[in-house]
């Protein structure tokens, strides 16, 4: 059974090991399977004396974990889909050999999760938790500071807070080996959650201090040290050091469990019965077997339905509705950062409330390389060393006899020639699934795989509109004008994308 899981889901298994490889965040990844399978070598005595007893149960918890990875193959979720795909392999044990058998090495099983190259979407959220502590840091001892963003200005220089400054890498690195160390060292389960939640916060908090230390070590150098390189290598150092640190310290109260050696053992656990367990055994078998199955049809039959005969092609006119024309663009070099669309097209248009950019991508065929909601797309790049944004109050407008609601969000980018006042945009954006406008990552998803589901295949879009007026006022005036007049001829030229297949 393990084996046809493994055949099945092939494709999911080689993807999480395609971002173990190029991924230096979860290049750890590599070592979760060997050293799950060393911790239940280590457990072999025990093991023998068990008799294995298949639970046909278990076959229900399977099914959700099958509907699961459908559910997240059909909106290109892939850490859901990979959840699921370690989920399957960790259910086979109890399904084929019993409850006593997975308990006995529960924590190995557990352990192959860390497998899923999982916790980008704390990216953002650690790079701006970064950026907060080190400026409070900077301000505490005096060093003046000005920040706009992840970016901030001190009198030596500029710095910026990237991916590699928001510890993501060190919590998921730290969080696996502590866990791994709190269940070598200790018995106690309330020592163990103590020193895996250690685990979690030593690493956030080094690495803010690691930011700081190296801002100070560049200002206090004239910027002679803790740059290039040298800022990566002394953030891996540091960080070492400190986790060496919390492992000596965590080592003081250790409480190593004895491996019962396989000589004090008289008798091994006894063989299949030959009647009624084998009857279980050939159940569970055969039941897994096509609960595997199902969702792998169900997705063949799904992607041939939803083939399509022609290219995806998305176009604008040089005309819109109530005087907007399509003009040269003359405002500042910004666009959305949204990867490998099937069709894109940018276009400015000049109508009576002023100037307005239109960004269309659109996506067919959508694959974990090609997908229209992802954290990897936005309005401004997580590197983007010009550009900051800030999510502002989503706007509802009318299209036909329905009301969309689009997500709204300033963006400010370099300083304006001759002047130290920086370009600003008023920007909205919506999602284009199954016919309407959806603002939110979540609920494009859900419209997604509701879509799929109904045969109406998996073609969706993002619009977004930006303005860069002489005030916020006027930016969204210029916004709201255009919206109001040209949503539904828009939305009338996505429909014509999505019929052409």
């Amino acid at each position: 059974m393990l084996v046809a899981i493994l055949l099945l889901y092939r494709d999911t298994a080689i993807a999480m090991v395609g971002i173990w490889s190029r991924s230096d965040t979860f290049a750890h990844a590599f070592l979760v399977p060997p050293i799950s399978l060393w911790l239940i070598w280590r457990q072999r005595a025990r093991l023998a004396t068990l008799t294995p007893r298949a639970e046909p149960w278990v076959l229900l918890p399977l099914v959700a974990v099958v509907a699961l990875w459908l559910l997240a193959e059909l909106v290109v979720v892939n850490a859901a889909q990979q959840f699921a795909f370690v989920g399957l392999v960790v259910l086979v044990v109890p399904a084929m050999l019993g409850f006593e058998v997975a308990l006995a090495i529960l924590f190995p099983l557990l352990f192959l999760f860390f497998a899923v190259p999982f916790g980008e979407f704390m990216l953002l959220p650690m790079m701006n938790w970064t950026a907060d502590f080190v400026v409070l840091a900077l301000r505490a001892t005096g060093v003046p500071v000005y920040r706009e963003g992840l970016q901030f200005v001190i009198p030596t220089g500029h710095w910026s807070v990237i991916d590699e400054c928001s510890g993501v890498r060190y919590l998921i690195a730290s969080f696996m080996v502590g866990t791994l160390f709190a269940y070598l060292n200790y018995t106690s389960y309330k020592r163990r959650a103590v020193f895996m939640l250690v685990s979690l916060l030593v690493p956030i908090f080094a690495n803010w201090m690691r930011a700081y230390i190296i801002v100070m070590m560049g200002h206090l150098s004239g910027n002679r040290l803790a740059v290039g390189i040298d800022h990566i290598l002394y953030g891996w150092v540091f960080f070492g050091v400190v986790i060496f640190i919390m492992f000596m310290i965590g080592a003081r109260w250790s409480q190593p469990f004895e491996v019962t050696s396989e000589a004090s053992h008289q008798e091994s656990g006894s063989s299949w019965p030959e009647s009624s367990e084998a009857r279980r055994l050939a159940t569970c078998t055969l039941g897994g077997l096509v609960i595997a199955l199902l969702p792998a049809l169900m997705l063949w039959s799904l992607e041939r339905s939803e083939r399509a005969t022609a290219p995806a092609q998305v176009d604008l006119p040089a005309a819109l509705s109530s005087g907007w024309d399509a003009v040269e663009p003359a405002g500042p070099n910004w666009s959305p950062q949204w990867s490998n669309p099937s069709s894109k097209v940018q276009r400015t248009y000049a109508g009576p409330s002023g100037k307005v950019g239109v960004y269309l991508a659109y996506y067919r065929s959508q694959s974990p390389d090609r997908k229209l909601v992802s954290t990897q797309n936005g309005l401004v790049g997580i590197n983007d060393r010009e550009w900051t944004q800030r999510s502002t109050a989503p706007r509802t407008v009318k299209v036909g006899e329905r009301v969309a609601t689009l997500a709204t969000a300033e963006i400010t980018g370099p300083a304006l020639p001759g002047s130290s006042r920086r370009r600003h945009l008023a920007v909205w954006q919506s999602y284009w699934i199954d016919g309407r406008f959806i603002a939110g990552d979540a609920a494009a998803k859900v419209a997604g795989a509701l879509s799929r589901l109904q045969g109406r295949g998996d073609d969706g879009a993002v619009l977004v509109l930006s303005a860069a007026g002489d005030t916020a006022e006027a930016s969204d005036a210029a916004l709201a004008a255009f919206a109001a007049a040209n949503l539904e001829q828009l939305q009338v030229i996505l429909r014509r994308a999505r019929d052409a297949r």
